[in-house]
């Protein structure tokens, strides 16, 4: 389905921010699969990951869909592109109303937390009271934990896939990095470079390149490239490993903005909902599923372990699973054997009695 566009925020009405202050417009793209049952009882929200959109049965195919775990015949599905985004919903470069420019770097930091403020006003648009489940790979599962705080009781089962509680020493690293190549693209402008009629295609193709060796493994780039080369050697592209950077980073030059990725990852980095020691006791009655990959090494298996430890100590109900894969971080993408039936199991109506 298209996604469409709502105004979920006005200069009335602004989003609050959870560091202070507010927002205003919030434009929200969304897209929604399936029917809604007449008693509004199964609705399910996937919430994506750091570059994704609305248009989850494309970036998601197998998980949502007809005869999916998220399957589109029984389900009604709703999935929202980010706030801090670039494909539809207000991000840093969408107008400011202040200015009638861009917001650029004028664009508040954002949180998970406000992320869930946003979609929880989308389903109050769409009146809808209480998920029957949401599900979230990677920075998705983030924003499914912190709904799950923020509202508690709102959401029965939480799917929590390759996702994380607390970035370490390393992940912020490599996003520093990251980042950093954006920064310091002669083309960024202090962020100004839409006024300058360019983008830091450059600076953002390094981060691509960089962050999509987090999201693989060295088992499987050595499978599916070992040391392939194309037999030119020098200091341009020879082994077949460099060409697939390369096609990643031009790919997604093309489709994404190199503000909502500064945005977007920043706010990776601070989440730390357990430092508050009230977080976990807040969830209530909410059913947790934790799906992790024993190759992903952006987010490995002790994430997911110290989410389950928190969550347990406050004594909600949670199941945590590794499966194994050759595809690190986006195994959450594909289909390693046994993934896609633990969710589809927990996601059935007699998920409950099977886990007990």
């Amino acid at each position: 389905m298209t996604a469409r566009r709502m105004r979920l925020f006005d200069a009335a009405d602004p989003l609050p921010l959870s560091a202070g202050g507010t927002l205003a417009p919030v434009d929200v793209s969304y897209a929604t699969y399936g029917e809604l049952a007449p008693e509004r009882d199964n609705v399910v929200f996937i919430a994506h990951a750091l570059t994704g959109d609305a248009e989850a049965t494309q970036w998601w195919p197998t998980m949502v869909g007809p005869g999916r775990p998220v399957d589109t015949d029984r389900f009604f599905v709703v999935c929202a592109n980010l706030l801090g985004g670039c494909r539809g919903t207000t991000g840093p470069s969408s107008t400011n109303p202040a200015s009638g420019r861009a917001w650029g770097l004028d664009f508040p930091l954002i949180s998970v937390a406000d992320l869930v403020t946003v979609h929880r006003r989308l389903l109050a648009h769409l009146g809808i009271e209480r998920l029957y489940a949401a599900v979230g790979g990677s920075l998705g599962g983030m924003q499914v934990l912190q709904w799950a705080a923020d509202a508690p009781g709102q959401i029965e089962r939480a799917v929590l896939v390759a996702a994380s509680a607390r970035l370490s020493t390393q992940n912020i690293a490599l996003s520093a990095v990251a980042r950093q190549a954006i920064l310091r693209d002669p083309d960024f402008h202090d962020g100004r470079y839409l006024d300058h009629g360019v983008v830091p295609a450059d600076g953002l193709a390094v981060a691509r390149m960089l962050g999509h060796i987090n999201y693989v493994s060295e088992p499987g780039l050595e499978a599916k490239f070992g040391r392939a080369r194309r037999g030119t050697p020098g200091f341009g592209i020879d082994f077949e490993v460099e060409s697939y950077l390369e096609h990643q980073a031009s790919t997604f030059v093309d489709r994404f903005d190199a503000l909502s990725y500064l945005y977007l990852s920043r706010l990776l980095d601070y989440f730390d909902p357990f430092a508050d020691d009230g977080f976990a006791s807040r969830i209530g009655e909410t059913r947790f599923q934790l799906v992790s990959f024993d190759t992903d090494w952006r987010f490995t298996t002790t994430h997911s372990e110290s989410i389950e430890k928190e969550l347990r100590r406050a004594g909600v109900d949670v199941e945590r699973h590794e499966i194994a894969s050759t595809w690190g971080h986006d195994s959450f993408l594909l289909d390693p054997p046994g993934y896609l039936d633990l969710v589809r199991r927990f996601l059935s109506d007699t998920a409950k009695e099977t886990h007990e």
